[in-house]
C-alpha cells in the first residue's frame, strides 16, 4: 500500500470549528432521475415502492459540539443535507470524518441550488457500503465504485471492523460495471489497511473540469477516479449533466433518510455523522494544465 503526499499550502477552513457559519441546511427532498426525465416519486411509485412523505417538512438536525460538526435525523426515518452558502469550481476538499455504523452519509459536489442533483461521494458506512466511490444524485443514479464493505464481528457480536463485502451474498453488490467505470479503482484490502474504524478518518476530494475528473484519498491511500466526461451508464448524458449543473456548485453534507430497502441498516436510530478540519482549496486553470 502506498501512501500518497500531497501540497497543503493554499487551503482555508470552511468550518470554524463553532457555528455552522457558512452552512444552511435542506430537506432531503427528491427531483428528476435525470436532465429531462422522470421524478424520483414517479419512478418508485410504479415499481412499488416507498419514501418517507413530505420530506421537505423533516430536514435533517446539524449542530457543533465541542468543535466538531454533528449531523443525525431530527425525525426518524428522514434524512438532509448541510449545503455549503459558497459554490466551487475546480477544488481539492480534505476533511475529516467519524460515522458512526449504520451511518449513510457522504460528500456531494457541484450540487444545484434548489436541487438534489450533484455528484456524489460515497461514506455509505453500514453494511454493503462503498467508501470513496461515486454515485450520481439526481444523474442517472450512476454507481461507480471499487469495492463495498460489510462489519466485521467478534465472537461477542461487537463490531470490531470492517471486511470486504462478498458480491453473491451482498445486499447491494459491486458489479464488474460499476468497477468499469472508474478510471482507478483501489483494492480492497488497502482500504481495510487505511480505515481506523471508529475513528476519525481523512477524506480527501479533488474535482477538476467542466465536466469533472474526481479523485478520492481515504487516509493518504487514493481510492477512487471517475471521469465523468466519458463515464458510460444508463441514462447518463454528459452533454445534459454540464448543461444542468454547470461549472460550479455547492458541496453538501448527507444524512440519509431510511428506505424500505435498508431500514434501520441504512441509518441507525440516534446515529449521527462527525466531521472536523473541514478545508477547502481552489485549483487554478495554470495548475490543470500542469
Amino acid at each position: 500500500m502506498t501512501l500518497d503526499t500531497h501540497d497543503e499550502t493554499g487551503f482555508r477552513p470552511i468550518f470554524d470549528g463553532s457555528t455552522l457559519s457558512g452552512w444552511h441546511a435542506e430537506p432531503r427532498v427528491y427531483g428528476s432521475l435525470y436532465p429531462g426525465g422522470p421524478h424520483l416519486t414517479d419512478y418508485i411509485e410504479e415499481h412499488g415502492m416507498k419514501i418517507p412523505e413530505h420530506p421537505e417538512l423533516h430536514a435533517a438536525r446539524w449542530f457543533v459540539e465541542d468543535g466538531i460538526l454533528i449531523g443525525e435525523q431530527s425525525t426518524p426515518g428522514y434524512g438532509g443535507y448541510l449545503v455549503s452558502d459558497a459554490t466551487f469550481g475546480d477544488f481539492e476538499l480534505v476533511l475529516e470524518a467519524r460515522p458512526d455504523w449504520p451511518a449513510d452519509t457522504g460528500v456531494m459536489l457541484r450540487r444545484k441550488t434548489d436541487d438534489w442533483a450533484g455528484f456524489q461521494v460515497l461514506i455509505d458506512h453500514r453494511e454493503s457500503g462503498g467508501i470513496g466511490g461515486f454515485f450520481g444524485n439526481g444523474l442517472a443514479s450512476f454507481s461507480a465504485l471499487p469495492f463495498a464493505v460489510v462489519s466485521r464481528r467478534d465472537e461477542n457480536g461487537t463490531i470490531v471492523g470492517l471486511a470486504a463485502d462478498d458480491p453473491p451474498t451482498s445486499v447491494e453488490p459491486v458489479t464488474p460495471e460499476k468497477i468499469a467505470r472508474l478510471s482507478y479503482a483501489a483494492d480492497v484490502n488497502d482500504f481495510l489497511d487505511a480505515w481506523k474504524f471508529g475513528e476519525w478518518n481523512e477524506i480527501r476530494i479533488r474535482c477538476v473540469g467542466a465536466l469533472p475528473v474526481i479523485t478520492t484519498w481515504v487516509n493518504g491511500v487514493k481510492i477512487a477516479e471517475l471521469d465523468t466526461a466519458t463515464l458510460d451508464s444508463p441514462d447518463y448524458d454528459p452533454d445534459a449533466v454540464l448543461a444542468h449543473l454547470g461549472t460550479r456548485g455547492h458541496l453538501a453534507l448527507e444524512v440519509h433518510d431510511n428506505d424500505e430497502m435498508f431500514g434501520d441498516a441504512r441509518w441507525a436510530p440516534g446515529a449521527q455523522c462527525r466531521w472536523r478540519n473541514i478545508r477547502v482549496r481552489d485549483i487554478e486553470s495554470q495548475e490543470q494544465s500542469a
